[in-house]
């Protein structure tokens, strides 16, 4: 008896182990790095965030672009956030709209940052609780979404956007809102 009752306490361990394992195993493969989440096809949050070059002003969803923008939340002190930024800087000049989100980060070093590498974007707004990323889903930083000229959430990206990453998600997203294509071709490509 009590040597079937060592058996039973060795089992145990050994069943939670295979189905961690089973759980993994179901994960591999998927691609993570395109959030499927409830806050896509809705309203950006509504905001009201101090300009990060001049935090007297005041900036909320009504000077967001109206055309589709990509909202890349970002900070100095994030090594990620560094790699992705030539990249950011390249989609500028190719005349993509980009709004930043400067996330729990002090005000100098963010623009210590942007002023020896550059200021990708449009518009940028500092978020230094980081209440902001929390009502967009931020999981971490970098993290970027693609908005519709309307305001709605179209597409959450986790991590770097990198020039694959660009044409493989991002630029069909934004073709198909510039464009104004069916709300099921948009929901396909933004997803």
């Amino acid at each position: 008896m009590a040597m079937r009752k060592r058996q039973l306490w060795f089992l145990i361990p050994l069943v939670l182990f295979l189905i961690i394992i089973a759980l993994f195993y179901t994960r591999l493969g998927k691609d993570t790095t395109v959030v499927t989440n409830t806050s896509l096809n809705r309203a950006l949050p509504s905001f009201s965030l101090p300009s990060l070059g001049n935090p007297s002003q005041m900036i909320t969803q009504a000077q967001l672009p109206k055309q589709p923008f990509l909202l890349n939340v970002w900070a100095s002190w994030c090594v990620t956030c560094k790699v992705e930024h030539p990249f950011l800087l390249q989609m500028s000049k190719a005349g993509v709209p980009i709004v930043g989100i400067n996330y729990k980060d002090e005000t100098k070093d963010a623009l210590d940052y942007l002023n020896t590498h550059e200021d990708p974007f449009t518009l940028n707004v500092q978020d230094k609780e980081g209440n902001f990323g929390i009502d967009l889903g931020l999981t971490g930083v970098p993290e970027s979404f693609v908005v519709d000229g309307k305001g709605n959430v179209r597409q959450h990206i986790l991590g770097e956007i990198n020039e694959e990453r660009y044409n493989k998600q991002v630029l069909p997203c934004m073709t198909a809102l510039r464009e104004q294509a069916a709300d099921d071709k948009i929901r396909e490509v933004c997803q």
